[in-house]
Order: structure tokens, then sequence, then C-alpha cells
């Protein structure tokens, strides 16, 4: 008897888990009779029931519920495998080809988010299992916790925005990682950790330090850091031809971009009137007469970056210059913007444009175009980085060229693809939100005036 060595079985803990240990040591652990006597086969021992000393209870008392356990096991990794695809899928985007410095680095963090939820869909199978590694119920914790944020995360991102296929997985990530965090408390998942008020401490000063660090760079900076578009016409050079039966004029137009946030130029407009010397209040509408309009940036959804100019002279034909009446002539422009840190215009956008036959055919399919639109351009659009895309869904702008009257202008609309375009004549910027949202804005050029008499006179003159 002296040479038989001691056994003991030990309490069963929440898993139904028995230590095992012989002579001290421990051997393994036993949820059945059946996994008691292959530990102490595999270790050599041959002792009989009466021989083992029994801890929390005799050898009937086994309270392993294996399908309960499975069940809960296999939703528990299903659970972090749902929350790695978003995290990962969101992560490698934006990681590459988030539009901001700041979107980059959450890209990165996002995906070792998603390397966190693998490592506790791992540890699941462990702790659920038979726990050979002592930190498998902390790692798990920490994915709950984590698919809790990024469920939480979500929905809060998605205040105001169109219901879409993530609200639904927002909403399944925090109702999945809530009861499981309850049931990770009941069972102190925490008790690998030697000192855990230390290390939750610490987690917690650490989230809020990289959220801080991120609101400043994805939120703070893009709203101060403000676009500056400056935009004008000049006048040059007038010349008369055929017996002054023709007066050209050329005019200088030009958009430069002052500020340093980048932006694309969706169109441009400008127009030539002739009228009275003054523009105040007391002159009379319809004064003005439209001698010209057009274009003066091509090609449309060109980007304009810090420090860049973009200009071009036009020649204006004036017919039958000494039949008018004109006591100056008048030069405006408007550029129409949106930034290029927030959104994404590709480059099919320029080749959209549509007029004629095929614009008729698409109003009467969407009604709502402004009316007398000539030409329109179309794409869509993406956000500045895929966590946006995922919660504020697609979006598409379209561009509309509309005849009206003496002043001809551009009408832009940033909707969903699958929303009609509703215009209102009286505000057609009354989407306001959105528009700040993106930046998206018509930047009015200084009006340039100069006396019609002088421009004859220098045209009889030559120049």
């Amino acid at each position: 008897m002296a040479n038989t060595p001691e056994v003991s079985v030990g309490t069963p803990d929440d898993l139904g888990l028995r230590k095992v240990l012989i002579d001290g040591h421990l051997e393994g652990k036993a949820r059945s009779a059946g996994e008691l006597r292959r530990i102490l086969d595999r270790a050599g021992v041959t002792v009989g029931h009466h021989d083992i000393q029994w801890l929390g209870g005799d050898c009937t008392v086994w309270p392993d519920r294996a399908g309960l356990r499975l069940t809960i096991r296999a939703l528990m990794i299903f659970g972090f495998l749902a929350t790695a695809y978003p995290l990962f899928h969101i992560g490698i985007s934006d990681s590459g080809d988030a539009l901001t410095y700041g979107g980059r680095v959450a890209g990165v963090t996002v995906l070792v988010a998603g390397v966190v939820e693998l490592v506790a869909a791992g540890a699941a199978f462990d702790y659920w299992g038979k726990r050979r590694w002592r930190y498998s119920g902390v790692a798990v914790l920490a994915g709950v916790v984590l698919a809790l944020l990024c469920g939480t995360s979500l929905l809060l991102l998605q205040i105001g925005e169109r219901f879409t296929g993530y609200t639904l997985v927002g909403i399944a990530l925090c109702v999945w990682s809530s009861a499981a965090l309850v049931e990770l408390v009941r069972l102190r998942a925490w008790k690998g950790l030697r000192h855990p008020q230390t290390v939750a401490i610490g987690v917690i000063i650490s989230a809020l330090l990289a959220g801080t660090n991120l609101a400043y760079s994805q939120i703070y900076l893009p709203y101060v850091r403000t676009p500056l578009i400056q935009s004008g016409a000049e006048f040059k050079d007038s010349n008369m031809v055929k017996g002054e039966k023709q007066l050209f004029m050329t005019v200088h137009l030009y958009v430069k971009n002052s500020g340093q946030v980048p932006v694309y130029l969706l169109d441009s407009k400008y127009w030539i009137h002739g009228g009275p010397a003054s523009s105040g209040s007391d002159v009379k509408p319809g004064a003005f007469d439209l001698i010209y309009h057009g274009a003066f940036v091509t090609p449309v959804g060109s980007v304009l970056n810090p420090g860049e100019e973009i200009a071009q002279d036009v020649v204006v034909e004036v017919r039958d210059p000494m039949e008018h009446r004109y006591e100056a002539i008048r030069a405006q422009t408007e550029v129409y913007v949106i930034r290029k840190d927030r959104t994404k215009l590709p480059a099919d956008y320029e080749r959209s444009g549509i007029g004629g036959r095929k614009l008729e055919a698409e109003a009467k399919k969407e009604p709502g175009y402004p009316a007398d639109t000539n030409y329109r351009y179309r794409s869509e659009i993406s956000n500045s980085s895929e966590i946006l895309n995922v919660t504020r869904g697609r979006q598409r702008i379209t561009v509309f060229r509309v005849d009206s009257g003496e002043w001809p202008k551009v009408v832009v609309d940033v909707s969903p693809p699958d929303e009609r375009t509703v215009f209102d004549p009286v505000n057609p910027y009354a989407k306001e939100e959105v528009n700040d949202r993106y930046g998206l804005s018509p930047v009015r050029g200084s009006t340039a005036q100069t006396p019609y008499q002088e421009l004859l006179e220098k045209a009889r003159s030559g120049g």
C-alpha cells in the first residue's frame, strides 16, 4: 500500500470539470467517469473508486451538460467570427484607401479589433472545452466587450441615416454580446488575471486615449479645415470686325484653391451681361441682358489641389454692338465644388453627361427634374472611409445644367440611388445637412465690370 499513489478528484467547476490530482500533481480535468478512467490509465494508475479522495461530491456527481455547453460554445464562436468579418472588411479597405491619415489609422485599429475577435473565437473553444489556457476566459471577455462596442458604434453612426443591412448587424451584435457578457460575468471569466482591476483601468484609459485621438483626427480636423476657393473674371482685349457689325471681347476666367483642402470641380458657370453701370437695389429686374454663358472648367470632375489654379480665356461675340445702349459689360463666375477629403468621385463622372432625347426619356421616368434642364451628369460616390460607406449606404450625385432666362444655372443633388430627385425651385440647396456632410457648395466669384464705351473705343483702335 505504501507505493499506491494518492488520487483526489476536485469540486466541479461551473462547466462540470473536476481536477484530477495524483500525488498532488494536476494530471488533467474530467467531466465524466470515463474521462477520469482515461486520465488514470494514461498516468498508469490503477485504483478503485473507494481509493479516491472525492471533494465536492462522490463518484456520481458529474454535472456537465454536454449538449448545452457545446451549443453555447458554437454560438460564441459563430458570434466572434460574425464580428470579425465586417471588421476585416472595413479595416482592410480603410487602412489602405481611406482619404485621410486619421481614416487609415482607424482602419488599422479596426483590423486589430478583427484579430482580437479571431483570438477570442479560439479562446471560446478552449473556455467551453478543457480550459487548458489560463487566460481563455479573459480573451473571451475581451472579444465580447469589443463586439458590444462595435455593435453600439454601428448603431450610433446610423442615427439619422437610412436603414441598411448593417443596421441589422449592429442590432444583432448588441443583442448577442449583451447576453454573452451577462453569462461571462456570472462565470467570472476574468478569474485568470492576477490583478483584474489594474488591467481594466489600463484598458479603459487606453481606449479613451485611442478614441480621443481618432475623434481629433477624423472629426475635428476635417471640420476646422475648410476649403478656400477663389474665382473671378477679367476683361482683356476687344476687337471690332466687319464694319463694326461684330464686337469680340476676350474674358479671362479662373478658379484657384487658396485653402488647404483639395476639391472636385463638379461644374462651372460664367455669365456675360450687358446693362446699367450700377448693380444696386435701384436697378430694375431684367435690366441686364444675357450676352453669353457657358462652362469654363473642363473636364468636369477635375481635382483642384491646394495652390492650384485653372484658367481659361473665352472670346465673346456681341452682334451689332453700335445698336446696344449698354452702360457696362459685366462678367461673373460660379463653380460647384465638393470636398475631396470627404468623398470619392469616380472617373466615369466626366463621361456620364447626357442631353437631348436621352435626357427627355430619363426625365419622364424620374419625375422631379428641374424645369428646362438641358444636360446632366451623374455618378455614384463613396464616402471618405468604408465605415461611413456601410453606415450611410450608397450615395449618388447628380448635376443639372438648367436654362432659366437671364441666369442659366447649375443644380446639384446628392441622394441615395433609389430615391428620386426632388427639386425645390425656391431653395435648390435645401439639403443643408447632406451638403455640409460632403462640403458641397456653390462658390460665386467676384464680378468684373467694364464700361461698354471703353470696350468700343479699344476695339476701334485695334485693342
